[in-house]
């Protein structure tokens, strides 16, 4: 399958078929894809191939393809569908280590006023843990350990597990106070001594910190994603309620045996170090948490069912109620103009004629009914002669009545 339309700055301008691109079969499983990923995007990753901008377009093409493969519900559209069904759930990721400074504060920017943006982890971070040249620090369980880590570098710390505590399962989680970015990761060790990348997770804001954690309870645990769907949610802000349980997304690990693991803390600000403290401890003391957890999943799992079910109702709704609203325009706008019709037709019915009367009136002529008589004006300008000429008389008594007394 092949689409020449882009989506996102993580998207091809030609996008082949995801599972060519990792040169897996259809039916490879999850730990699979995740191998051919890791193998390709070491090999492509932009700190290795700076003077080399063909790589940088194949690990975008590695990157964007993992990005469906690696998500069950996108790789069911893509194997349904192709391309067109996943075109507008697509996520951003950038590689904080490979942009300039102008972009990284732009990217800080967005990032600053709620735009979930994905960043890629450095590929020296990567290559030294596959070499097995990084330091690691103990992390006893039942402790917890403060640091600055330097962005874009890593903490790497070892949790060595009994059989007892593996059993009953192990938490490791991280916070800052400080509300750094942050990415808390867990590594496998493969068979030449390195350890290859197994897990990530991203911090989020909680309150008045930011934090992760991964939860090894021997039951599928998820992990919230908060960039899912951030492309199709910036084009339909209303699909933001129906996509929020949509980043909920299963770990790929949910048990750890006896032994030591290896974690770390991968500094994710853009320009300043990230401030945190990790704890590792066993689940055994939290059984009735560890249970409540897996039933208030299980709750957010059916109701994530149920939205996706009423969002089709919604929108069907919507546009219902859009064409409805439509109509009531149209048909309001329809009985005023036959109101006004009407109104019209009644004006008619008049044996007065409006524009020969304005007409009279415009050229100074009178407008007086037959039969009527006009009052005699006087000089001035009073209709009523004989009121006026009475009121003069009453004058000149009282004034003749003045002279006298004069006189006398």
């Amino acid at each position: 399958m092949r689409s020449k339309k882009m989506e996102g700055p993580s998207a091809p301008t030609i996008r082949r078929d995801p599972y060519e691109v990792l040169s897996v079969s259809r039916d490879s499983s999850d730990q699979e894809i995740k191998t051919a990923y890791r193998k390709l995007a070491l090999k492509y990753h932009p700190d290795k191939n700076a003077n080399n901008p063909e790589a940088s377009e194949l690990f975008k093409e590695v990157a964007f393809s993992y990005s469906i493969l690696s998500d069950p519900e996108k790789r069911r559209q893509y194997d349904t569908a192709g391309f067109e069904a996943i075109e507008d759930s697509m996520d951003m990721e950038i590689d904080l280590s490979n942009l300039g400074t102008v972009n990284t504060m732009f990217a800080a920017l967005f990032s600053k006023l709620g735009v979930p943006i994905k960043t890629t982890i450095s590929a020296n971070v990567l290559e030294e843990a596959l070499n097995g040249t990084v330091t690691i620090r103990p992390l006893p369980i039942g402790t917890s350990v403060s640091g600055k880590v330097d962005k874009q570098c890593a903490h790497f710390f070892g949790v060595t597990i009994n059989d007892e505590q593996a059993e009953s399962g192990i938490v490791v989680g991280v916070t800052s106070t400080a509300q750094s970015k942050f990415k808390l990761l867990y590594f496998e060790q493969d068979a030449n001594g390195g350890y290859g990348l197994a897990l990530q997770e991203d911090s989020e804001k909680t309150g008045k910190v930011t934090s992760a954690g991964m939860y090894f309870l021997h039951f599928q645990v998820y992990r919230m994603d908060s960039t899912v769907n951030a492309l199709a949610i910036a084009k339909d802000p209303e699909s933001a309620f129906f996509k929020r349980l949509e980043g909920l997304q299963p770990c790929e690990v949910s048990e750890l045996k006896s032994g030591t693991h290896i974690f770390a803390i991968y500094g994710d600000n853009f320009f300043k170090t990230a401030s945190y403290t990790i704890e590792a401890l066993c689940a055994k003391s939290y059984e009735d948490t560890t249970q409540k957890l897996k039933d208030i999943e299980a709750q957010i799992l059916r109701k994530r069912n149920e939205l996706r079910q009423f969002e089709t109702e919604y929108r069907k709704a919507l546009a219902r109620f859009q064409e409805v609203t439509n109509r009531y325009t149209q048909e309001k706008q329809s009985v005023d103009e036959l109101l006004k019709q009407r109104d019209s037709i009644h004006a008619t019915f008049t044996v007065t004629k409006p524009s020969s009367s304005s007409s009279n009136l415009s050229n100074g002529s009178s407008s007086k009914v037959p039969g009527e008589t006009e009052s005699p004006t006087t000089e001035d300008g009073n209709s009523d002669g004989k009121d006026k000429s009475g009121k003069k008389k009453w004058f000149n008594l009282n004034h003749l009545m003045g002279s006298d007394k004069k006189l006398g």
